[in-house]
């Protein structure tokens, strides 16, 4: 394994991921990229949208700003900058693309030629009963490359 491709979006476990598939890749001595997909600016702009790691921060702008692109491109290369330097490591590559997650993601990790793909899961038996409809499901169904899944629900004593 060269390179790992840890796929972020911009949830509240999105630092246990990076740190977690960080942690595989310098294990494996591989090269880190770190991908976040920008999905329609709209999304963005809604109150289903939770900005963590200071997103919202970002130059001050205010949610109904972030329905352009190019403000969207702009805080989302600073989001991945940040958690860059959270890790510790200035030879990690950070890259944004725009789309349907999924896709997106697989594509990214095929044009960058990922060994292995890192990404959070969500669901409450992570693997076992996957939540029908997100994104890593959708990229587990649809890559070749083999996915690193990372639980991150945080486990009920």
């Amino acid at each position: 394994m060269k390179k790992v491709l840890i796929a972020l979006d911009y949830g509240p476990t999105a630092q246990k991921v990076a740190e977690v598939g960080f942690s595989m890749a310098k294990a494996m001595n591989a090269k880190v990229i770190l991908l976040h997909v920008i999905i329609d600016p709209v999304y963005y702009s809604t109150p289903d949208y939770s900005p963590i790691m200071g997103f919202t921060g970002f130059m001050d702008v205010s949610p109904l700003e972030l329905n352009s692109i190019e403000t969207l491109q702009l805080a989302s290369e600073h989001y991945l900058e940040k958690m860059k330097q959270h890790l510790g490591d200035k030879n990690i590559q950070t890259v944004v693309k725009e789309g349907e997650q999924a896709e997106t993601i697989i594509k990214a990790a095929t044009d960058y030629h990922a060994d292995i793909i890192a990404i959070g899961s969500h669901s409450h038996k992570w693997l076992a009963e996957m939540l029908v409809g997100s994104v890593t499901e959708k990229v587990l169904k649809q890559s070749s490359i083999p996915l690193f899944i990372i639980p991150t629900r945080k486990q009920e004593g």
